[in-house]
Formats: structure tokens, sequence, C-alpha cells
């Protein structure tokens, strides 16, 4: 019996099958594409007033998508806070070991503090309270935010150290700087005529020009 002749591959013909690699970066794309448009609907609605129906209905979607991707409405919440905060963590660690006096690190810290504010996942973590959450997941917001307070006031307390900053109350000056610096994610237009460096570098100079010790 005659054996079947073998079959040809052409190498550069693009396979009709998608890689692992392309199916997770796929995955991501609409993970994310869900993600931005629950966090939207949060800031403009507010949490408590959008449903996952909602955001589903502003994608062509259905619910179980949703919780397919990201889970439950509580569980989108926490990866939208996260998003908001973990950017802040990593510019508190950045400044730790950046050149310059404790205020020029601080002040190169609160121009990212106020630029992550006026975005979307930080205009989220700053207007969403945990009273939203479970007792678990407000534990878990209230101790990362917890965490960006103490880095705060850690590069406040370099400033003073190394005598760039007047000798204050630590705390009452982190909450001031954190408090005035908050509040961009509620009044903020992102169509605005300011861009968001300019706001950012004009707060944070009138927030700091009485930190400098006097002559």
């Amino acid at each position: 019996m005659p054996k079947p002749a073998p079959v040809s591959v052409d190498v550069d013909t693009p396979s009709p099958f998608r890689s692992r690699a392309e199916k997770i970066r796929e995955r991501e794309e609409k993970r994310e594409a869900v993600l931005r448009a629950a966090v939207r609907m949060f800031n403009a609605q507010g949490f408590h007033a959008t449903s996952l129906d909602d955001v589903a209905a502003s994608l062509g979607i259905s619910k179980p998508t949703i919780y397919h991707y990201l889970g439950n409405k509580e569980q989108v919440l926490i990866e939208c806070v996260t998003r908001g905060l973990e950017p802040l963590r990593l510019a508190a660690e950045a400044a730790k070991h950046e050149p310059g006096t404790g205020l020029e690190r601080l002040r190169r810290f609160l121009r990212h503090y106020a630029r992550i504010n006026m975005e979307d996942f930080g205009r989220c973590m700053v207007r969403t309270g945990d009273e939203f959450l479970s007792h678990e997941g407000a534990v878990q917001f209230r101790a990362r935010k917890r965490a960006i307070d103490m880095a705060l006031r850690g590069l406040i307390e370099d400033g003073i150290a190394d005598g760039s900053i007047a000798p204050a109350d630590v705390k009452l000056t982190a909450f001031t700087l954190a408090g005035a610096l908050n509040w961009p994610a509620r009044w903020h237009d992102p169509a605005g005529p300011a861009s968001v460096e300019d706001i950012a570098a004009s707060m944070v100079d009138i927030l700091t020009s009485g930190l400098a010790p006097r002559s």
C-alpha cells in the first residue's frame, strides 16, 4: 500500500491558532477595558450608584463576563483602588533613595501624588470610602493607605533631620499636604485649560513654600 505523501508546511504562513502569549495578551486587554469602564463609572456616578450591569451595558458585554475577568463588585473596586495606591507606593519608595535634600525629595513625591490623584484610578482611590467594602476589604484598603501616609511622614522627617524643612508636627504636616492634594480628585476637569503637570507643580509650590526654615 503506497505511503501518503508528506504534508508541505509553509513556515511563513501565519498559524490560524492563537499562541499562548496572544491569548494572555488578549485576556489582559479585555480585563483592562472592563476595569477602565468600571473606574470611570464609579468616578462619574459613585460606587454605590453604579452596578455591574451598568458597566457591562456600557461595553456591550454580559455581567458574567465581568465576573470572569475581575470578580464581584467589591473585587472590582479593590482592584481600582489598588491601581491608584500602587503608583503612590512606588513613588514614595523611589523618593527615599533619590538625591537631594529632604525637602527636594518631598516635593518630587508630592508632584507624583497630585498627578496620580487626577488620574482615573487615583480619583477612585480618593473618592471611595472603605464603608462600601467588607470588613476584610476595608482592613486591606486602610492598611495600604496608611503605608502611603507613613512614607510621606518619613520624607518630612528626613527633611527636618537634614535642616531643609523647619521643625514641625510631622503628622499634622502630612495630613495637611495629603488633604490638599486629594482635592483635585474631586474638582479637576481633564478637559480644562491647565495640564495635570502644571496643576501639580503649582499646588506643591504653594503647599511647600512654608516648610523651609526661615533665615
